[in-house]
């Protein structure tokens, strides 16, 4: 007798670009939701050639292609939770969006990709107003770190104001955590919930280590699996902040390269 079938559980798709180093972008998600317990899926939207100095190149997948492969996983499979990196473009940020829109009720982790590790840029400038315009309104939460919210924001964060600039980066109705602020030997996250007005601070010893890129990947996607599993944000945000933070002590240890190193997701596996 067969067996019934079981639904595979904690499906998370991933839309996001693709690099050869496996640090940073869906190589860095996929590892990330697989080491947090889930079953990662992706859509590729471009091919970044980079060392682990800077980003030498930006080859952009068809749009069509990348809005295809979106649909061929949902309309077959369904995810559990979407969670967007990099777009790069104006054009890719609306067919996304656009695209997206069908998938309302399936959460979504928008991880607004702008800025690399080592400085260099990963969106073209006129894209910030179509993710303020298009997707940032279906998002459940958005995941900027320091410099990507002063592009949203136009302007420098406000520390000492960090709950007005929460809010603003939050007016279309999504949950925000700015990420990486660093202060002394301290760096903390600032999360803002518009919908009971919760604010959360997570502050953490400053790790001294090059291995961070693709650290804020890691960290939404993290997010991404564990609301997949039926966390609230809060909750889901609680159990990635200890996910990162100890992916990034277990990778300072390790030489990769001249540059910017990955974080160690499987460090529960390390032997």
């Amino acid at each position: 007798m067969i067996e019934q079938e079981e639904k595979l559980p904690y499906k998370v798709f991933v839309i996001a670009g693709s690099e050869p180093l496996g640090t940073a972008g869906i190589q860095a998600d996929i590892k990330a939701i697989s080491a947090c317990g889930g079953y990662a899926a992706g859509a590729i939207t471009c091919v970044v050639d980079e060392d682990t100095e800077h980003v030498k190149d930006v080859c952009l997948i068809p749009v069509e292609m990348v809005v295809s492969q979106i649909i061929s996983f949902m309309e077959d499979v369904e995810a559990d939770c979407i969670k967007t990196g990099m777009l790069y473009s104006k054009e890719l940020v609306y067919r996304v969006s656009e695209t997206l829109r069908k998938y309302a009720h399936v959460p979504l982790v928008v991880d607004p990709v702008m800025v690399s590790s080592s400085g260099d840029q990963l969106l073209e400038d006129d894209a910030v107003l179509y993710y303020r315009k298009y997707l940032i309104p279906l998002a459940s939460l958005i995941t900027p770190n320091m410099r990507e919210a002063e592009i949203l924001l136009g302007r420098r964060l406000n520390i000492g104001g960090i709950k007005d600039d929460l809010r603003e980066l939050s007016q279309w109705g999504n949950s925000v955590i700015v990420k990486s602020v660093r202060c002394d030997d301290k760096i903390s996250d600032y999360f803002y919930c518009p919908q009971n007005d919760c604010f959360k601070e997570y502050t953490k010893p400053f790790i001294e280590t090059r291995n961070v890129n693709g650290t804020g990947d890691m960290f939404a996607s993290a997010i991404a699996t564990y609301i997949a599993m039926g966390c609230n944000i809060v909750d889901a945000i609680d159990k990635s902040e200890e996910f990162i933070y100890n992916a990034i002590k277990y990778g300072a240890r390790f030489s990769f390269g001249t540059g910017f190193g990955p974080a160690f997701p499987f460090y529960n596996n390390w032997r």
